[in-house]
């Protein structure tokens, strides 16, 4: 979990980079060159300003955001799965996972890698991968560097108000990233949902997430474009729902092994 929180940071931190120093101020067009320009940049901007282009409608380009929000969403469900059943998985193995811990709690080196070996033992007993829940964190931020992008470098999105914000600006109100933070937090949470005290005792990490991606997407949604926050709350919002979908045919499988014990 440690390295996933150390990832998050990482690729949060290059997202800020990204934004602000690579041709943010050129315009995309079929014209332009590069493999990012011509695989990530204009192909969302095509997509974004088409979709638009449907609707014919004040309001189009938001909407045209929103639609294409959930395709995104759709694309990298399967590793979504992936990513909540692994979680669930690693919640279960945390009383045994801490058994291993305080049996090889000495740190020379013998005794390491037989704490390595019989985590990787145990992880691999459960069908537990601790990279899964890093996957569609990696994945996704290159979508979200080139969202950035094809909203600023696009004249008809950047330009485009939505409800009570201009697409290409921060929201005025703050509304947006009040919501995106609480809508972050909901979704933490649901992914830590049927834990109990024990097990968040034995992931402080977890913990810590919990409450440090809201406020760090939160302060972040409060100076990018407006955009970005209506892609976060739309995708955390398809991700609550997706949750709440999987994770109760998950619980009723687990009852059902186990006879109904709680």
């Amino acid at each position: 979990m440690r390295k996933k929180l150390l990832i998050v940071l990482g690729l949060v931190s290059l997202l800020v980079v990204l934004a602000g120093c690579t041709q943010i101020d050129q315009d995309i067009t079929s014209e332009s060159e590069g493999i990012w320009n011509s695989f990530f940049v204009y192909p969302l901007s095509w997509l974004m300003v088409n979709v638009a282009e449907v609707f014919q409608a004040e309001y189009g380009y938001g909407l045209s955001i929103i639609i294409v929000t959930i395709l995104i969403r759709l694309v990298l469900l399967p590793l979504n799965i992936k990513q909540l059943r692994s979680s669930k998985a690693m919640q279960a193995i945390q009383p045994q996972l801490q058994e291993i811990r305080e049996k090889y709690s000495s740190k020379d080196q013998q005794t390491q890698q037989k704490l390595q070996q019989e985590t990787m033992e145990l992880f691999q007993k459960n069908g537990v991968n601790p990279l899964a829940g890093c996957l569609p964190i990696i994945v996704q931020m290159p979508i979200l560097i080139a969202f950035y992008h094809a909203i600023m470098r696009t004249e008809e999105l950047r330009d485009h108000p939505f409800l009570w914000f201009e697409l290409g600006q921060p929201d005025p109100f703050f509304i947006l990233p009040i919501v995106t933070a609480g809508f972050t937090f909901l979704q933490q949470k649901l992914m830590m949902a049927g834990t109990t005290m024990q097990q968040n005792a034995m992931m402080p990490q977890m913990t810590m997430m919990l409450y440090l991606m809201p406020i760090m997407i939160g302060v972040f949604a409060i100076f990018l474009p407006a955009a970005l926050p209506l892609y976060w709350v739309v995708g955390n919002i398809f991700m609550i729902a997706q949750t709440l979908l999987i994770r109760n045919p998950m619980m009723d499988n687990k009852e059902a092994s186990t006879g109904g014990k709680k």
